[in-house]
């Protein structure tokens, strides 16, 4: 017999041979499969074509196999059950046993909300390891689309379609100072926050801020004396100056104890900013990633 080249072999093809032998014949092969009389024949004749043998031979109304046939079927039916049994598999995921390395996007403030979350589910997941890094927004859509990062988390972004999202809560903003400021207090009004000068947690070079956007549809305008990329660095600033930090709810849980700050109710009527997390469709079905998904999802909640 000539050698086969496995390239040429079409899988469902070996399904039907299986078939065939285990119902003795082309019709009832064909209603076990769901397929017409002559697909199941079109099929063995291509079959017949590649391994260069008829498989069957008649005897009566049924199909006897041959002996390349006989040879065959056993590893066969061995190696189909082996890789339904693998693609199952493949189709599940349990962070117990499984193994995988995944990969977030997130904003350096966002992390250190995020990962106490994560490192809990370490002990649980002895196979599973996590990298945050930091990706630039435009080239965010990308990178989930090749894999190169498997989920995001950022406020909404202009991406396309393909990218899936889900909201993980809005949040509003407040205002930090240092204890016994000597203008800013509870009730503090808009004209005495614009009349301070501000610090900013931007991971950005230059450009504004939400409060900056929102003052500016009001004509006003505010002084922002210090950039700086990190909050622990505000707070020490704020701390030790009259400086005065805009934030989002959800990260005083940063503040910590032992700086003399306070926390008060922004002046100004902002929207709420929301939390996204993102990541790409062709993702969207994996069990693995949708393990991620609701992991990052719990550690908001």
């Amino acid at each position: 017999m000539r050698m086969v080249n496995l390239s040429r072999i079409d899988l469902n093809l070996l399904v039907v041979l299986q078939a065939i032998v285990a119902e003795g014949g082309v019709s009832r092969a064909a209603e076990k499969l769901n397929l017409t009389q002559p697909a199941v024949s079109h099929a063995l004749a291509r079959l017949r074509d590649t391994l260069g043998d008829p498989l069957f031979s008649r005897q009566g109304r049924r199909l006897v196999p041959t002996g390349l046939t006989k040879r065959l079927i056993e590893p066969l039916n061995q190696s189909l059950q082996s890789l339904s049994v693998l693609l199952d598999r493949g189709r599940r995921f349990d962070p117990a046993r499984s193994r995988a390395d995944f990969v977030v996007a997130v904003r350096d403030p966002t992390e250190v909300l995020l990962l106490p979350a994560l490192v809990g589910q370490l002990a649980r997941a002895p196979g599973i390891n996590f990298r945050t890094v930091q990706v630039r927004r435009r080239a965010l859509e990308a990178s989930l689309a090749d894999g190169t990062v498997d989920a995001a988390l950022d406020v909404p972004l202009p991406l396309s379609d393909s990218v899936r999202r889900r909201r993980l809560g809005a949040d509003s903003f407040v205002i930090v100072v240092r204890k016994g400021h000597p203008a800013v207090r509870p009730g503090v009004s808009l004209a005495t926050y614009i009349r301070q000068e501000h610090v900013m947690v931007t991971s950005r070079r230059k450009g504004p801020g939400a409060e900056d956007m929102e003052l500016g549809q009001r004509g006003l305008r505010r002084r922002v004396r210090l950039r700086c990329r990190n909050y622990m660095s505000a707070f020490h600033a704020v701390a030790e100056s009259d400086l005065v930090l805009t934030m989002t709810q959800r990260y005083v849980a940063l503040l910590g104890e032992g700086l003399p700050l306070r926390v008060l109710k922004m002046p100004l009527r902002m929207p709420a900013l929301d939390l996204c997390l993102y990541w790409h469709d062709r993702f969207d079905d994996d069990p693995a990633n949708r393990w991620l998904r609701d992991v990052i999802a719990s550690a908001f909640r």
